[in-house]
């Protein structure tokens, strides 16, 4: 088993090598324009959960999947080749909704100050009357 220091390390290293695969060696095009967000690793190394967010509309997204998901394999083999653990991870991607989420509580919180900053206005124009 391994200390989270060192799990840390290797899903930081394993977020590293499977942006520049699929930067410079993936040819699949469905799987488009992938930004990997996280990974986490399993404490004997067997499986990582790699999180990803894509600005595709939901079904460019699903496509994305599909195609990391077809892809897993070699990404897989490409992986080991580059770094140096006893045992290359399985991959499981997983669409990340937390930017999504986050850029959806922005607007939501932009429009709630914006309805009170036009709400203030007429009130204070009462006043100075």
């Amino acid at each position: 088993m391994a200390n989270a220091q060192r799990l840390r390390r290797v899903a930081d290293q394993i977020q590293r090598e499977l942006s520049d695969i699929v930067r410079g060696e993936l040819k699949d095009p469905g799987v488009g324009m992938v930004t990997f967000t996280g990974v986490e690793v399993s404490p004997d190394f067997g499986h990582a959960k790699v999180f990803f967010t894509s600005l595709a509309d939901p079904a460019g997204r699903e496509a994305a999947l599909a195609g990391l998901e077809r892809a897993a394999g070699f990404l897989r083999s490409m992986l080991g080749a580059r770094i140096k653990i006893h045992n290359t991870p399985e991959l499981r991607f997983v669409y990340d909704e937390s930017v999504e989420s986050g850029v959806r509580l922005s607007h939501l919180i932009d429009e709630a100050v914006a309805s009170d900053v036009a709400r203030a206005r007429p009130a204070r124009r009462r006043r100075a009357r």
